[in-house]
């Protein structure tokens, strides 16, 4: 599979045996109007002499949207989306085996109709009971043929144990209190039509957009084992993009992005003005910036490109279901205690931090998507491999999750990144970063090595059916001369390579730590993570030529000129 990515109040969290009802706060009619549902589905729900559901779960996602984006100084839309959709979760089996492990989760051939998964998105406990109703009925008809499958699977299964189909975990009661979405449309809407204005003074910048959002998420979830959660959490979001051709014709991009779990997170005009002028310099410099041919030379690494290295290589390889999968790589598999990484680099996921250096972090969340309380997750330590990323579906060799199941709404959680943070433990000053590359490349005969400022994201590849490879597309690098240190802008190229191999050419880490928020999407949907990462200098990085897609520049000069 490919995937790719493009970055309050005091909270108790009581685990019990059974978790009573929740009194409703704000919108608790929601939340109460899934618990009477599900408890008439535990209490009734059973066709004939088949099973009955051991497991239901009801997740309702309650998101309130501003959004805002502009060109050329004028808006092109302003909107304000309230919506909500339910997913239903329903299992037929039991714990160690159950109808998920059907992975095409098919239904009758001859069904026509699928229910709608919207809400209501006015106070209406009947509207809500009747979408979950109808849902829960077809989910449960489909999970009694799905467990059938399984079972019939099994007879010629050669696998002689078995890691089982669900983890248990102990209910969750945390009902958050209400957040107020703090959005002042009319001041960013003057900011929209400000900083998209920047780019009428770039006329070799042909097509440009800014755009932000505020989002508040409420998560309500109940399920049979008595978990009864609300959590909510806000994303501020501030994007500029700009698209300009380079005097050959290739395709230059670049970006400009603001993210924060708070109003407050967000800067000023001023700021945004600023660095949105330096990108637009900076993609007019390009398009006469040298163009790099294939080579392997070291490379240093900021920490923003270094986290998404780090996010491609090492993260999606460590999510938990992919170590079961037939069907992946499981790079990982059976390292367990094993050293995959440089002795002096430590790495671990955790949702619960919710910043680093100051930096609000996109990844940060009290529970997960499947009513697990989030944890850290020790991946790597001291180069050795530690642990997975972890959701209810169990992995050979741990019995629980440790809350990094997540989903977008839509499929099924499965372990996923949330604050991927990586650690050097003999940091090196930022300041000698440049002159250990530079002694590197002396030190192999090349003519030059490369640094890369900024990363417009990566992809990797962790399925059987293609090769074990990751590709990251600079948007911003150096080229350092090997004589004489002089500093060139480049463009271009791609990193590329395997992960094994990779990830041990790290010969160094800085002192300097960098984030990079943004959202990944993978099998369970785009989620918002957050990686912490140093400075990182490779002994050897592989470029190969990017994509090159020319095309003639615009005949005619922009309208304004």
């Amino acid at each position: 599979m490919v995937r790719r990515w493009g970055a309050g109040a005091a909270l108790v969290v009581m685990l019990a045996a059974a978790a009573p009802a929740v009194a409703a706060e704000a919108d608790g009619w929601i939340l109460d109007a899934m618990n009477r549902e599900l408890e008439r589905s535990r209490k009734e729900l059973k066709l004939g002499d088949y099973d009955p559901a051991y497991f239901v779960a009801y997740t309702v996602r309650d998101s309130d949207r501003y959004y805002v984006s502009g060109k050329n100084g004028a808006l092109f839309s302003s909107t304000r989306v309230p919506h909500r959709l339910a997913q239903v979760d329903v299992r037929v089996g039991d714990y160690e085996m159950d109808s998920s492990e059907d992975s095409e989760f098919s239904f009758s051939p001859n069904q026509k109709w699928i229910p709608n998964t919207l809400v209501p998105i006015e106070q209406s406990p009947e509207s809500l009971r009747h979408v979950l109703w109808l849902m829960t009925d077809y989910k449960y008809k489909a999970a009694l043929v799905s467990f059938m499958k399984v079972k019939a699977k099994r007879v010629n299964d050669p696998k002689t144990s078995r890691v089982g189909s669900m983890c248990r975990a102990e209910p969750v009661r945390l009902v958050e209190p209400p957040k107020a979405l703090r959005f002042d449309l009319p001041a960013w809407e003057a900011t929209v039509r400000k900083v998209s204005g920047v780019f009428l003074d770039y006329p070799d910048i042909f097509d440009s957009s800014v755009e932000t959002s505020a989002v508040r998420l409420t998560r309500y979830y109940v399920n049979t084992e008595g978990s009864r959660i609300s959590t909510t959490d806000l994303y501020y979001q501030f994007y500029v993009t700009a698209v300009a051709r380079a005097e050959d014709g290739l395709l230059l991009q670049d970006t400009v992005t603001f993210y924060g779990r708070d109003a407050s997170d967000m800067p000023s005009r001023d700021t945004i003005l600023k660095q949105t002028r330096e990108m637009a310099d900076l993609l007019v410099r390009m398009r006469s910036a040298r163009v790099i041919e294939p080579a392997t030379v070291p490379v240093l690494m900021s920490p923003e490109a270094t986290g998404v290295f780090f996010h491609e290589t090492m993260g999606h390889r460590l999510e938990g279901q992919r170590q079961e999968d037939e069907e992946e790589g499981r790079t990982f598999k059976g390292h367990l205690g094993q050293q995959v990484l440089p002795a002096f680099i430590d790495i671990y996921d955790d949702p619960t931090e919710s910043r680093s250096n100051g930096v609000a972090l996109n990844g940060e969340y009290r529970v997960d998507d499947e009513g697990v309380a989030a944890k850290r997750a020790v991946l790597v330590e001291k180069g050795v491999l530690r642990g997975f990323l972890l959701s209810r579906r169990p992995v050979e060799g741990f019995s629980a999750s440790n809350g990094h199941g997540r989903s977008d709404g839509f499929q099924r959680a499965v372990g996923r990144m949330a604050n991927l943070v990586v650690r050097g433990a003999k940091p090196v000053p930022h300041a000698r970063m440049k002159q250990l590359l530079l002694d590197e490349v002396r030190r192999q005969g090349k003519p030059f090595g490369l640094i890369i400022e900024t990363i417009a994201g990566g992809a990797t590849n962790t399925s059987t059916y293609g090769f074990q490879a990751y590709k990251g597309m600079p948007r911003v690098a150096w080229r350092v001369d090997a004589a004489t240190g002089a500093e060139e802008l480049v463009r271009g190229f791609e990193i590329v390579g395997t992960p094994l191999s990779s990830i041990n050419k790290i010969v160094a880490t800085s002192d300097r730590y960098g984030v990079f928020n943004g959202y990944c999407g993978a099998e369970s949907g785009s989620v918002p993570v957050s990686t912490v990462a140093p400075d990182a200098l490779f002994a050897e990085m592989e470029l190969q030529r990017a994509e090159e897609g020319k095309e003639r520049l615009p005949i005619l000069p922009p309208p304004w000129r």
